[in-house]
């Protein structure tokens, strides 16, 4: 029996008990819906590998679900909870929108991009520290704040969308006009673009800051102690802030590859969801950061797949959102119960 125990409490066996216990419920959902549970996730199995344009589709959005994700494992490190990684893709975007807008076609194409993406990660980072000064100055928490924001930045996107950026000729929809190739990602193959590889070595990044440099050092410290931290003469108040712009930074950079290497303009409900999926893709693998690339790949896999359910077994596309919810319970819930335990 302890063996077995300590198999059980292996985070990788935790972590795949959490998704299959989401998918026998979400099984379980769908025969309550007259549906053919079985048919229905090998319609989503056979829409993502019979179809290599829709391995596409899950290679491209595996990219803004990651860099969502490391707008949470940062924060993370750190004791913090980075709840609006959904209004720092939209931000991201909105800056990069704005950047390509001022350039206006003058500059070449790397240079466009190049500063297309800084302006992203400078709008998500300055959303971020919205959330960072209201903690700072107010004590409000940081879950609160950056949920709301999320919202905050919908509306912006809305207003923009619907008024000065509206495209003259969108015939109703409310639209930008559509970026130019100077200002589009180069395609590698078929959908998927640069920003793929943008995301991945951004993992990468993040993994070596947090594990090897002495910043990444000092948000360990903080995050496992404050009271410790204090007394090493840590300014934890700053290390705190870092850690919200960083994260907000790379939700910011993931909205300019959505939007420039996807969308190719901005409508209202860009990018929906992405950021909260993001937070599911860090929890599943414990805010580690390389594995997140794994995480996200196979809850991009899941939403591309949803596709099949629809047509299949007629349910809606967005079922597969039941599916995902089923998932962060399932993983918060078994992970806070072992907390609870340990803590007894």
């Amino acid at each position: 029996m302890t063996v077995l125990r300590r198999i059980a409490e292996r985070p990788s066996v935790r972590t795949l008990g959490s998704v299959v216990a989401a998918l026998v419920v979400f099984a379980a959902l769908l025969v309550a819906k007259g549906a053919d549970p079985i048919s229905g996730y090998r319609a989503m199995w056979d829409s993502i590998t019979r179809d290599s344009g829709a391995f596409g589709d899950v290679v491209v959005r595996t990219s803004p679900y990651l860099l969502a994700a490391l707008a949470v494992v940062v924060p993370a490190r750190a004791g913090l909870f980075n709840i609006g990684g959904e209004g720092q893709l939209v931000i991201g975007a909105v800056t990069a929108f704005a950047a390509a807008e001022v350039l206006d076609q003058h500059a070449p194409r790397a240079i466009t991009l190049v500063v297309m993406a800084i302006a992203a990660m400078l709008g998500g980072a300055a959303w971020a520290a919205l959330a960072a000064a209201l903690r700072e100055w107010t004590g409000t928490n940081e879950i609160i704040s950056t949920l709301l924001l999320n919202y905050l930045a919908t509306l912006l996107l809305g207003w923009l969308v619907f008024g000065r950026w509206k495209d003259p000729t969108s015939t109703g929809f409310p639209r930008t006009r559509s970026l130019t190739d100077a200002e589009r990602l180069p395609i590698i193959w078929g959908r998927v673009h640069v920003g793929v590889i943008v995301a991945l070595v951004a993992a990468v990044v993040v993994w070596l800051v947090i594990n090897r440099t002495a910043w990444g050092f000092k948000l360990g410290v903080l995050g496992g102690n404050v009271e410790a931290a204090r007394r090493a003469g840590f300014r934890t108040g700053a290390l705190a802030t870092s850690a919200l712009l960083a994260g907000g930074a790379l939700a910011g950079l993931g909205g300019m590859l959505q939007s420039s290497g996807v969308e190719g303009q901005l409508r209202p409900g860009i990018m929906v969801g992405y950021g909260f999926t993001g937070i599911l893709a860090a929890w599943m693998v414990r805010q580690h950061p390389l594995k997140a690339i794994l995480s996200s790949f196979v809850l991009a896999a899941v939403a591309v797949g949803g596709n099949g359910l629809k047509i299949r077994e007629g349910l809606s596309a967005a079922s597969v959102n039941i599916l995902m919810a089923l998932m962060l319970l399932a993983v918060l819930g078994w992970g806070g119960a072992r907390r609870s335990a340990a803590s007894r």
